[in-house]
């Protein structure tokens, strides 16, 4: 109970990554303590597992994103054209 609460703090001020498991054992205990009532308990997992589901999809879009942009940029890249040699004019020209 004490590690999750403190790993759940943790998550709060990011300091590390929010472990859903620990949310469950938070809300378990206070269910047994009858600080939250059961319907409520399982309301709130139900929320914070919509937005993990949520978070989880929001990373797979960037990701995706992420390649499509990298596979466009790779087909931007063309090769250059050779130059044409240009002729040399005559330094000796007109004279004044």
């Amino acid at each position: 109970m004490a590690d999750a609460l403190g790993n759940v703090i943790r998550a709060a001020a990011r300091l590390s990554e929010f472990n859903i498991a620990d949310a469950d054992e938070l809300i378990r205990y206070a269910t047994r303590r009858s600080l939250l009532g059961q319907e409520e308990g399982d309301r709130l997992l139900t929320e914070v597992h919509a937005a993990q589901q949520r978070r989880l999809d929001k990373a797979a879009d960037r990701e995706k994103a992420q390649k499509a942009k990298a596979r466009a940029n790779a087909k931007v890249v063309r090769p250059v054209k050779a130059v044409k040699k240009v002729k040399k004019a005559a330094k000796g020209g007109k004279k004044r």
